[in-house]
């Protein structure tokens, strides 16, 4: 398999279920491209189905493929078919293909499964020119935001140099590409006529550990229909959710969405995002026998009052009643803070950050860059707040929680995490029992896309209205979950309960 063209052959069980999802084609459609052909699977497919097309093109780069591309396009059949070794990025798909007949266009395939970012870590030259194709602005055009797979790519290139014809587009892709596919064409107001979603067992085919599907998109004219119906397999007759835009928005299940609208707003509380320092070999310590070790097994001895007790997204998960099992050196009290102050405050911190000083050098990020020795992301003031509302940004199901001082200390959260900072205790069960509430949930539930490698993250958990979530719910009810989120806190981290007042939501001003 060529790794640098994130070559995938589709087999001829899958080349079946694909076609017999969008087919008969040749009842359809009168021509149909390839645009990464390979060894022609899809094109044996197309001329031994009952209802082949009039005419094929497929389009193949590797010679090594186009072998057997080319016996399969030469055997005696009614169809036309023609394969182009070429580079399909080198190619004007408008004016370059020299189709013999006329008809409806179908675009069937299975591009690459790669990334732009991981071709180029590879020094391949499987790439496209460098172009803004999906029209980013300021740092997202020259950061991670423009890094995509080639799928993606070539799902752009069509849509831009054969939109005009009308085509339909069907392939496999991964799902995330096929979302920004659609976000791409909401965007640009491209006239969807129909699109639906498949999902695939990329394991099962591909030995893949990739979520997958087969993405159809018709393009017609007039205004676009921007919503996707996704079906659990190539079998299933009802879909499970319907992707779609809500106030211009993209949500997992438009359905559940309508449901549960009354939510989507703006959060009364800020959203932080837990430290980030890229240096858990030193800065991350655990507890053995009384004393800290580092992640390289040194014992560490240094000044106690810069060591806090840290949860990390996994630890959200955990029962709530145990302790932290690892603790975070922290260096600033606020973002760009200079550090120099330690060589006096905390003499045995700086000489142990200072020995390992090379762990901090070798950190790549970019925000790193022209800032005080040991410095770190993600803190303020609210990260020394005793109270927080907690939750795991890597998890599909979110799973909020009250997090307390622990020894007297207030507990540090990973960048993997997302936290309100609380004034109190009684604040922090509140709103920890208002987004475990099965109406937060339901609205969360429609917005997470499972498959990202963040499900959750602080611009959706800013859109959660929290004083619309109490109106959703009996005073008493929320009051009673609160009240047990409280008695799971050590008496003596609590501090003084107090009552419950009459209007709840004025403990859901902000800090």
């Amino acid at each position: 398999m060529g790794a640098d063209l994130g070559d995938f052959q589709t087999p001829v069980e899958l080349v079946e279920k694909v076609l017999g999802c969008i087919g008969p084609v040749g009842d359809r459609w009168a021509r149909v491209l390839e645009p990464t052909c390979g060894s022609g699977g899809f094109i044996r497919g197309l001329i031994d189905s009952g209802s082949p097309p009039e005419e094929i093109i497929g389009i193949e780069l590797q010679e090594r493929h186009l072998e057997e591309a080319r016996r399969i396009a030469q055997e005696g059949h009614r169809t036309s078919v023609e394969i182009k070794r070429a580079n399909l990025f080198d190619i004007d798909l408008s004016r370059d293909l020299g189709w013999r007949s006329r008809g409806r266009l179908l675009v069937l395939g299975n591009p690459p499964w790669v990334t732009s970012s991981r071709l180029g870590a590879m020094g391949s030259r499987n790439l496209p020119a460098k172009s803004n194709i999906k029209g980013l602005g300021g740092l997202d055009a020259v950061t991670g935001s423009s890094n995509f797979d080639l799928a993606e790519f070539i799902w752009l290139k069509l849509i831009r140099e054969i939109g005009d014809e009308r085509p339909t587009i069907a392939l496999l892709s991964k799902t995330s590409a096929a979302r920004n596919v659609l976000q791409f064409a909401h965007d640009r107001r491209v006239p969807v006529a129909a699109a639906w979603m498949r999902r695939l067992d990329a394991r099962r085919y591909f030995k893949a550990s990739v979520d997958a599907c087969l993405f159809y998109l018709e393009i017609g004219e007039g205004e676009g229909r921007f919503e996707a119906p996704v079906f659990e397999d190539f079998e299933s007759s009802q879909p499970e959710s319907t992707l779609g835009f809500a106030a211009g928005r993209m949500v997992f299940d438009l359905g559940r969405y309508r449901k549960a609208a009354r939510l989507d707003g703006a959060c009364q509380l800020v959203w932080r995002q837990g430290v980030k320092h890229d240096a858990a070999r030193v800065i991350e310590l655990s507890r053995e026998g009384g004393r800290f070790v580092n992640g390289i097994f040194e014992a560490v001895d240094v000044e106690p009052d810069f060591i806090f007790p840290l949860l990390k997204s996994s630890d959200l998960n955990r029962e709530p009643h145990m302790p932290p099992r690892l603790h975070v050196i922290i260096t600033q009290r606020r973002l760009g803070e200079e550090t120099a102050f330690l060589q006096e405050a905390a003499p045995r911190l700086w000489s142990y950050l200072s020995a390992h000083s090379a762990h901090f050098e070798r950190r790549k990020s970019s925000i790193y860059r022209g800032r005080p020795p040991f410095a770190m992301f993600g803190i303020g003031g609210y990260s020394f707040s005793p109270f927080k509302v907690a939750v795991s940004g890597l998890h599909k199901r979110p799973r909020f929680r009250l997090v307390h001082p622990a020894g007297g200390r207030p507990v540090m959260l990973d960048d993997t995490c997302y936290f309100i900072a609380c004034d109190s205790a009684r604040q922090a069960a509140l709103v920890t029992a208002l987004l475990n509430h099965r109406a937060a949930a339901e609205f969360l539930g429609s917005l997470i896309f499972v498959d990202s490698k963040r499900p959750v993250t602080k611009r959706l958990l800013e859109r959660i209205d929290l004083l619309e979530a109490l109106s959703l719910v009996a005073k008493r009810e929320i009051i009673a979950h609160a009240e047990k989120l409280l008695d799971q806190i050590p008496k003596n981290e609590v501090g003084s309960k107090g009552g419950w007042p009459d209007d709840l939501g004025s403990l859901l001003s902000p800090l």
